[in-house]
C-alpha cells in the first residue's frame, strides 16, 4: 500500500535537494521527526544508512536502495513481515521552482495490516513534511 503527496516549491530544484538530503536536520523543519542520526559519512549514496526517531514510531533504521542524485533518493526499513519504502522525488519545473512527491509504501504480509492502521498517520506525517520542506525551501524556517 502507498501513499504519497506531491507539492509545488517557490525554489531550485538544487536547492530542495540541499534540504531533503541533509536528513540530520529534518527535524528543524517538520514536527514528524525527533532526530535523524547518520550511520555513515559523506553525502548520501546508496547503501547509507540513518536512524530516524519519529513521534508514535518505533526508532527504525532506513538503508538508501536508490539514488539518483539532485533528482530522487529512496531508502527502505525492514522488520519482521514489513519493509518500509520511504521514495523522495525532485522535478526542476520551468521558471525555476519545484515539484516534489513524498512517497511511503508499507510492503510485507505484516506491512499491508501496518499501512492500513496507520493510514491517517502516514497522510498526516506526509502531509507536514511536505509543508515544512516547502516553508524550509522558500526560506520561512
Amino acid at each position: 500500500m502507498e501513499q504519497n503527496i506531491t507539492v509545488e516549491i517557490a525554489a531550485p530544484a538544487e536547492r530542495v535537494w540541499e534540504v531533503l538530503t541533509d536528513a540530520e536536520r529534518w527535524s528543524e523543519w517538520t514536527e514528524t521527526v525527533t532526530s535523524v542520526r547518520r550511520l555513515d559519512e559523506g553525502p548520501l549514496r546508496s547503501g547509507s544508512r540513518a536512524t530516524i526517531n519519529q513521534p508514535k514510531i518505533p526508532e527504525t533504521e532506513y538503508v538508501v536502495t536508490e539514488l539518483d542524485p539532485g533528482r530522487s533518493f529512496t531508502w527502505a526499513a525492514t522488520g519482521p513481515g514489513v519493509t518500509t519504502t520511504a521514495r523522495h522525488d525532485v522535478e526542476a519545473l520551468p521558471g525555476g521552482g519545484s515539484r516534489v512527491t513524498l512517497a511511503v509504501e508499507q510492503g510485507g504480509w505484516l506491512g499491508s495490516v501496518m499501512g492500513r492502521l496507520y493510514r491517517g498517520l502516514t497522510d498526516r506525517y506526509l502531509a507536514n513534511e511536505a509543508a515544512g520542506l516547502k516553508s524550509r525551501c522558500e526560506g520561512e524556517r
